[in-house]
């Protein structure tokens, strides 16, 4: 007989400092999108603020909150391949040099890739989700 394992869609979060590559983050948030593409709209503003005080569970959280909420930041539905996939997406390049700028202290190139693309108004929860994310990174 076989015995079901009921996993939380949080267990992933566990894992995510054990990810040292540079394409994991790209790999997360990737498999992040798969699972959420069919969930309800949520806002960028007020999601920030419901994040857990758990760092796991806000780890994750801050990922799902991000590309659920980063069609309201780039005006249009970014894309986003499937796990593995060796070509990246013109949005998934941006948010992985936007999250190297975050974690190396580079601000003239977060500034830069900001400016290019998202609104005034968003940009400060952006930065703030995706600095989330990344810090459970060892590498970007």
């Amino acid at each position: 007989m076989t015995a079901a394992v009921c996993q939380s869609p949080y267990d992933h979060a566990l894992t995510l400092d054990e990810k040292c590559s540079s394409d994991g983050l790209l790999d997360h948030l990737r498999d992040v999108a798969r699972s959420n593409r069919c969930k309800a709209h949520i806002e960028l503003f007020g999601a920030c603020a419901a994040l857990s005080t758990n760092r796991n569970i806000a780890r994750h959280a801050a990922a799902e909150v991000l590309v659920r909420c980063l069609s309201q930041a780039l005006k249009h539905r970014p894309a986003f391949y499937r796990v593995g996939e060796q070509d990246t997406s013109f949005d998934e390049k941006w948010l992985i040099a936007l999250a190297r700028s975050l974690k190396n202290g580079d601000e003239a190139s977060a500034a830069f890739l900001l400016n290019s693309r998202v609104p005034k108004h968003a940009r400060r929860n952006l930065v703030f989700l995706l600095r989330n994310v990344a810090d459970s990174f060892s590498q970007v």
